[in-house]
């Protein structure tokens, strides 16, 4: 039997690559003669240069000191292959970097990100895709343009604060944009479809996860409408409505402001790695992530891989932290069936042993669908 192992990375505890020899160690426990193949995934958020770095043979890792989501130094990487270079904002402003009670989309900022691009341009990169996801912030991608030269004030023309609550006193930008940006064929890789505003947009849909309150919610829909108008009026494009612009909180709204294509995350990743390869003439297919949840409908790795399997009629199952749908959900998804280590191996056993409780798992399911 051919089994493709085609995880995400589980929400900082083991990387996509970690959690796929994980789920081998398991699978081999129980069906020791089975043909594993291990795809480790990426949508754009996090990993996504882990991952890509294996599958690029001849790309060089350029390491670069940025700024995190709370203006701390922290050492990021620039993926340059040829003259295309890839970025993953979320070594800059992602969720991980943070502690629990750090979590605040009201003042995080995507400055680094911005400051990931200018060493892209400064490696001689023609081309630059950004992985977007896994961010901790919520400003609408006003920290990277600032990071490239166009900053943001108020009526007073005093400079705004960091992050997304300042955005409501936005009054115009200020600056001008890095030219050499103008040049460049830039890419979003977004892991979600999510828009900019509205109830399934950056604010209502993400923004709990990064910290954010309901009445914090609320504040942040009406700042990044601000920003919007702002944004829109400064660059001459309307980005609002785009699919996608809500991803990183808001950054992908800003990359296509300046002049940015989108593209799903994990279709790119999908292709570089060679998925559909590896899917052809597979008997199942083992997929998953931190949490599979309605968030992980609108673009993420689950959903990439079920678009991927249905091509090549390969039944798809999904081992996820947490499981957060219901059965129809589930199936709708063109998933076969969903299994949580939250409630096979408890929540603080898999805390403890996330690798163990993936491999322990992936016991169980090898049980039931190896033949």
């Amino acid at each position: 039997m051919k089994v493709v192992l085609a995880p995400d990375g589980f929400g900082g505890t083991l990387s996509a690559a970690a959690a796929a020899a994980a789920m081998a160690d398991g699978w081999r426990r129980r069906a020791p003669g089975d043909d594993l193949r291990l795809v480790p995934l990426s949508d754009g958020g996090p990993g996504m240069v882990e991952v890509l770095l294996t599958a690029l043979p001849d790309a060089q890792l350029v390491p670069v000191q940025v700024e995190d989501p709370l203006a701390r130094p922290v050492t990021a990487a620039v993926l340059l292959d040829g003259t295309t270079a890839y970025v993953e904002s979320a070594q800059a402003c992602g969720l991980h970097l943070l502690a629990p009670d750090e979590r605040d989309p009201l003042v995080t900022t995507t400055y680094g990100v911005g400051q990931l691009l200018a060493a892209a341009l400064d490696a001689g990169a023609t081309r630059i895709v950004v992985g977007l996801g896994g961010s901790a912030t919520n400003d609408g991608g006003a920290g990277m343009l600032a990071a490239l030269g166009l900053g943001r004030v108020d009526a007073a023309g005093a400079r705004l604060p960091w992050g997304g609550a300042a955005l409501a006193r936005c009054d115009r930008l200020v600056g001008e944009v890095d030219p050499r940006v103008a040049a460049v064929e830039l890419v979003a890789a977004t892991d979600v479809d999510a828009r900019l505003l509205g109830l399934r947009g950056a604010s209502a849909l993400f923004g709990p996860q990064k910290g954010a309150s309901p009445e914090d919610v609320a504040l942040l829909e009406g700042a990044l409408t601000r920003w919007a108008d702002v944004l829109e009026g400064a660059l001459g494009t309307r980005v609002r409505d785009r699919s996608g612009a809500g991803a990183a909180g808001g950054l992908g709204a800003a990359l296509m402001a300046l002049g940015a294509r989108r593209e799903p995350g994990i279709a790119l990743v999908r292709e570089l790695v060679g998925l559909d390869a590896h899917l052809a003439g597979a008997d199942l297919v083992l997929t998953g992530e931190g949490a599979f949840d309605v968030t992980s409908l609108a673009g993420k790795v689950v959903h990439g891989v079920a678009l991927a399997a249905a091509t090549e009629a390969v039944p798809v199952v999904v081992l996820a932290g947490s499981v957060e749908l219901g059965r129809r959900e589930v199936a709708a998804a063109g998933v076969e069936a969903a299994y949580a280590l939250a409630d096979l191996v408890g929540l603080e056993a898999a805390l403890a042993d996330p690798a163990g409780s993936v491999a322990a798992v992936a016991e169980r399911i090898a049980g039931q669908w190896s033949r």
